[in-house]
């Protein structure tokens, strides 16, 4: 394949992987070859084994989102945790690292487009995300504000409690639905998400009071 018949095969997508290019009578071993070639010219970026991005001379677009790239570099994964909070304004870092949370096998990935961490979570709790747009045409599946706070909860020892709470410096309120987050709470069946769930309802009660 030539490169001009590379870039037409992947249109705009800002992400691509080798086996799309695996159609037809197509020697996977040449194939291999050439993107390989490619990265070494500095045309393509290798983000993990099969899977890459045009360089940024190269791309018709935005370039690829890291939630975007998150989420290629491991399929049913989605952002949570820290990521996802500073998404929705809900904690004031910036957060160096995307963090998402996996039924696979937890992992740390670094490409020349970051360093991308995937913590394991049970398949019973692997809901409470959506697909939202994150840059023009790129999507990515993120936890809402309510299951980030409580998957962050789930994976910290020690979390339920006021004072883990109070050092995570939670701002926004309105982004944050008390309601919403008591009943994922209560849909992942653990106790300690509820009472953590209640703890915070208690705290933006309280702060609420103060602000009168």
């Amino acid at each position: 394949m030539k490169w001009e018949g590379l870039l037409k095969l992947i249109g705009n997508e800002a992400v691509f992987s080798s086996a799309l290019l695996l159609s037809g009578e197509v020697s996977a071993a040449q194939m291999r070859l050439q993107l390989s070639r490619w990265v070494k010219a500095g045309k393509l970026l290798q983000l993990r084994r099969g899977l890459y991005a045009l360089a940024p001379i190269w791309q018709k677009a935005e370039p690829p989102h890291p939630f975007l790239i998150a989420n290629a570099l491991q399929r049913g994964s989605y952002v949570s945790l820290q990521s996802a909070l500073a998404f929705h304004g809900l904690i004031p870092e910036h957060v160096p690292v995307v963090t998402s949370v996996s039924p696979r096998r937890p992992e740390t990935v670094r490409n020349k487009m970051g360093t991308f961490q995937f913590i394991h979570l049970a398949d019973g709790l692997l809901f409470g995300y959506k697909r939202l747009e994150v840059a023009p045409r790129q999507f990515a599946f993120i936890a809402s504000p309510e299951k980030a706070l409580l998957d962050l909860v789930h994976l910290t020892a020690g979390s339920a409690a006021p004072a883990f709470f109070r050092e995570l410096r939670l701002q926004n309120p309105d982004a944050l639905s008390t309601q919403v987050l008591l009943e994922l709470a209560k849909r992942s069946g653990k106790p300690k998400l509820v009472r953590a769930a209640r703890i915070i309802s208690r705290l933006q009660a309280e702060e609420e009071i103060e602000a009168l």
